[in-house]
């Protein structure tokens, strides 16, 4: 189940968790399931990563590994409230962790808490990953500082490391056809869309639904309702299981009707 404003049914308590006695075993064990809670994640197969890492939570849910992983996969497919949970655990211990900080910026982005956003990215300011996120959530987040967002892609647009990875160029150009939609320029907003889609061959599932519902976002910005309704709905339908098509669903129900 897919939920972007709270937690899911039954989910598993993040904050009292009971502490398990450990066996010989568990040494070998936990490491093992964890690889494979992370390997469903890679592929894209966000039903059995769940699947995989409940049972972490339930009985491991105080190792920091464990709250790591569970959180990345509970973002990834669509609860960054309870991920939000889980990473602002695992931060007290990892102060200056990759995965951990962009977790944070952006799940607090998908619960629309531009503050709490902000206030996470402090963690690795610099970091490139993290100031994407944070561009993302100051421009569409509620409580968000647009200009601040805008000021954010362009420097990320000159940032040399933008070009080591296929997904880091497609959501900065996503982000930059928001900022042209805020500004009222539909033409910038489907050369920009156009361009960011440039790779998206190259690209996971996953992360094709993510920029799918950017696109939907600058469409929408920029008045062209009809063309983000039918953006939202394929982003919804590239991985529907994922955080991207969640975000999607959300927006797209709260569009104008027909």
């Amino acid at each position: 189940m897919n939920t972007v404003d709270k937690g899911p049914p039954g989910a598993v308590s993040v904050d009292n968790l009971p502490v398990p006695r450990a066996s010989i075993a568990d040494i070998w064990r936990v490491p093992l399931a964890v690889w494979r809670a992370r390997r469903a994640l890679d592929r894209g197969e966000m039903e059995a990563a769940r699947a995989l890492v409940a049972p972490l939570l339930g009985r491991f849910g105080t190792v920091t590994l464990v709250r790591k992983i569970a959180a990345e996969i509970l973002y990834a497919s669509g609860d960054p409230l309870s991920a939000a949970a889980l990473f602002e655990q695992v931060a007290k211990k990892l102060t200056a962790e990759h995965a951990v900080a962009v977790g944070l910026v952006a799940s607090y982005a998908a619960l629309n808490r531009a503050g709490d956003a902000r206030r996470s990215a402090a963690l690795l300011p610099h970091n490139i990953d993290v100031r994407l996120a944070l561009a993302w959530s100051e421009l569409v987040a509620l409580g968000g500082q647009p200009d601040r967002g805008a000021a954010l892609v362009a420097e990320i647009a000159k940032d040399p490391e933008l070009g080591d990875s296929a997904e880091r160029v497609a959501m900065q150009a996503a982000l930059d056809a928001i900022v042209s939609g805020r500004a009222g320029d539909s033409d910038a907003v489907r050369t920009k869309l156009r361009a960011a889609e440039t790779n998206a061959s190259q690209l996971r599932a996953g992360d094709r639904a993510f920029l799918g519902y950017l696109g939907g976002v600058a469409l929408r910005e920029a008045g062209l309702i009809e063309d983000a309704r039918a953006t939202f709905a394929l982003a919804m339908e590239a991985s529907p299981e994922s955080i991207g098509a969640a975000l999607a669903r959300r927006e797209r129900a709260n569009l104008r009707p027909l």
